[in-house]
């Protein structure tokens, strides 16, 4: 069966008409990400469906009876009850018979856990979500592997209307985000779609020969020069030029870009007319070029000229209801019949995964190509290396992983307190939180805070609950 590659959301006690919140107060709830269709395909199907907890609480089963009734045949008819009440969920486990787990635990009577992340029913999984409200009447479409949220498809958007509008945008991103994607995105979406996408990697060029490369050179400009070649700029007329890390460019290049950008003409090297030369400009960083101005890393005249309009790239954390379509996506691109099993997909949604979805992918291919290697019919979550999607720590302090979430290492590199207290203050406190940012189990950053923090003259008290 062919899987349908479209799916609206089935908002749970909110009408979806509220879609597009931001002025409103925030909408806590659950978000159902995958669940399973009996007698259709094998593993995970993917899904998108936010439910709403806003008042009193919600009853998850399969029975008429339950507020969300799920197709689930692992799920009891009244299987678990979720509220929500100053801040804090609240999950009850109705004597089902296979259970409820949050984050690889399963709950034993009501629990009220810490920041939680990922629910499991059955075969079927959720999220917890601060607010649904971005997510309400928004769908997720898979195009050749490009997997478009809500949340990415307003990216989308702004992308979609710089490239009507102008002729430049400043994408920032964290790497591994698709920041190449959205530049091609901008180049189809204009008037200049027809013509060359010239992609350039700032950061890599030697400044020695960054000139050269940029504008081009006439034989005979120095010596060994003996022909004549065409730099970037030329290459990209009529079409797009992408300028990946634009701000490791060196300033005398900075300089003559931002007078080919007004001019619209390039005088190569060693040449004494200069060329007419028309292309939009689309350029990439981590952080926004506005703050290397600031620095004074970054021509302000040029960070006038391209670095507007400004679009943003969410991480991969922060749009964690595409990671379900693109494990099955990218499994798929191994062998068409291949699924991802329920414990797989929990264990990539409860990991940090630094590299972004450069690396959630290539970690589910590796895994698909495990398992057909094996001859499984699905991608079990033993196949996923309990390395994936954590922090890189130092090898000699690095320490095994284990279980379906894969905890995080113990040893990495040295904390800085800047980075703990601007995780804390992003998390509004909450421990947990700011540990799932920083890549730590939640236990290891109360550690380090119990050893940073001074500590009173009195009597240890009894250990932690959760070890």
């Amino acid at each position: 069966m062919t899987m349908r590659r479209t799916r609206e959301t089935t908002p749970g006690t909110l009408d979806s008409g509220a879609a597009g919140r931001p002025s409103e107060a925030p909408i806590p709830g659950l978000v159902l990400v995958g669940t399973v269709a009996a007698g259709e395909r094998l593993g995970v199907v993917p899904a998108l469906r936010p439910i709403s907890v806003l008042e009193g609480s919600v009853l998850v089963g399969r029975g008429h009876g339950a507020d969300v009734a799920l197709d689930d045949e692992r799920l009891s008819r009244e299987h678990v009850r979720v509220s929500h009440e100053g801040g804090v969920f609240r999950v009850t486990d109705l004597d089902s018979r296979n259970g409820t787990f949050v984050d690889g635990a399963r709950v034993v009577g009501s629990v009220t856990p810490d920041a939680p992340c990922v629910l499991r029913i059955g075969h079927t999984l959720l999220l917890f979500a601060r607010d649904i409200g971005p997510l309400l009447g928004g769908s997720v479409e898979v195009r050749d592997g490009l997997v478009l949220g809500p949340r990415l498809r307003r990216t989308w958007s702004e992308v979609e209307i710089a490239a009507r509008a102008g002729e430049t945008l400043s994408v920032v991103g964290a790497s591994g985000v698709g920041k190449e994607l959205v530049a091609r995105h901008f180049h189809d979406a204009g008037p200049r779609r027809g013509g060359p996408f010239v992609a350039v990697n700032c950061a890599a060029i030697p400044a020695t020969i960054a000139e050269r490369l940029f504008f081009g050179v006439r034989r005979g400009a120095y010596s060994g020069a003996d022909a004549d070649a065409e730099g970037y700029v030329q290459a990209a007329h009529g079409g797009t030029l992408f300028l990946d890390e634009l701000g490791e460019l060196d300033p005398a290049v900075q300089a003559k870009l931002l007078r080919v950008v007004e001019t619209r003409e390039v005088l190569p090297l060693g040449a004494t007319r200069a060329r007419s030369v028309h292309f939009g400009v689309v350029c990439a960083a981590a952080h926004s070029l506005r703050e290397a101005v600031a620095e004074g890393a970054f021509r302000t005249d040029l960070y006038y000229r391209i670095g507007r309009p400004e679009v943003h790239v969410p991480p991969l954390r922060g749009r964690l209801e595409d990671v379900p379509w693109l494990a099955d996506a990218a499994a798929r691109a191994c062998r068409p019949d291949l699924g991802i099993h329920p414990l797989f997909a929990e264990a990539c949604l409860g990991r940090p995964w630094p590299g972004n979805v450069r690396e959630l992918v290539a970690e589910v291919r590796r895994s698909a190509h495990a398992a057909v290697a094996a001859g499984a019919a699905v991608v079990g979550d033993t196949f996923l290396d309990v390395h994936a999607g954590m922090p890189v720590a130092p090898p000699a302090a690095a320490r095994a992983l284990a279980g379906a979430g894969g905890a995080a290492v113990e040893a990495r590199r040295p904390l800085e307190a800047t980075e703990v207290e601007a995780a804390l203050r992003a998390e509004q406190g909450n421990v947990s939180g700011a540990a799932r940012r920083l890549g730590l189990h939640r236990n290891q950053l109360r550690r380090w805070l119990a050893s940073h923090a001074p500590q009173p003259e009195v009597a240890e008290g009894p250990p932690d609950d959760d070890g």
